[in-house]
């Protein structure tokens, strides 16, 4: 099974990819895994569409379509990139994105900065809470640093004066979406909105718990589900490989 696809894994917010490690490493005992990774600099303009362009340059190098899948962000711009290029990607699986995938947790700290008068510092501890559930105060600490990093490297769209939009909607590709029962960026009713732009063979699952970050706690039963949902579709193509022959030795 191995052989018979290849992952490339987007990661696009540098100071919370380590979050992504525990589900590739458990992945990596099945697959093969390419990580392809951006990093917003201080002097470029966020922007999701340029992380497009610089990932259309890299997978040129790939002959064959491509497994694709990201967390959060990543997962918007995979979202993105499938639609644009959509006879590069074989399947795509997203990990907590919104059928508007610019709900991502930078627009919800950016409200939360517009709504409260609180620190920014005070804001990000709120959005720790939200993301990981209760910590310790060490780690607590080192949390709000990561998370404060991807405010500033991460090709967000959002800003204090402007919550940003992107087109919702589906991609031609087998496509599966992720979520966690206990996520509050992409909650239940929001990861079922995704149903709306489904065709026969997209798949939702939902983790029972893990918060926003729940592949990180769950790494095991998410590379599970998607493992299962790549065999799936391996099956699928090899049995209309064999109606297609039977169909044609038929006809000599």
């Amino acid at each position: 099974m191995s052989d018979s696809f290849d992952l490339l894994w987007l990661s696009a917010s540098p100071s919370l990819q380590r979050f992504d490690q525990p589900l590739l490493k458990y992945l990596s005992g099945f697959v093969s895994i390419a990580q392809w990774e951006y990093q917003q600099t201080p002097d470029e303009a966020s922007s999701i569409d340029q992380a497009v362009d610089l990932l259309s340059e890299f997978v040129e190098q790939s002959p064959q379509p491509l497994h694709l899948g990201g967390h959060g962000v990543s997962g918007a711009i995979a979202l993105i990139f499938a639609r644009r290029y959509p006879e590069k990607v074989r399947s795509l699986t997203l990990l907590a994105v919104a059928t508007q995938p610019a709900n991502i947790w930078h627009a919800h700290y950016y409200v939360q900065r517009q709504l409260f008068s609180i620190s920014r510092e005070q804001v990000l501890a709120s959005n720790v809470r939200s993301l990981f559930g209760s910590q310790p105060p060490h780690t607590t600490k080192k949390l709000l640093a990561a998370l404060d990093k991807d405010l500033e490297q991460s090709p967000s769209p959002h800003s204090l004066f402007k919550l940003a939009h992107l087109p919702k909607g589906g991609v031609s590709m087998p496509m599966m979406v992720c979520g966690s029962k206990t996520d509050p960026i992409v909650n239940s009713s929001t990861l079922q909105d995704w149903l709306n732009w489904f065709k026969p063979e997209d798949i939702i699952w939902e983790c029972p718990k893990g918060y926003h970050f729940f592949h990180y706690f769950y790494p095991q039963q998410v590379g599970e589900q998607m493992l299962s949902f790549w065999q799936r579709q391996y099956t699928q193509l090899v049995i209309a490989s064999t109606l297609s022959s039977n169909y044609i030795q038929s006809q000599i």
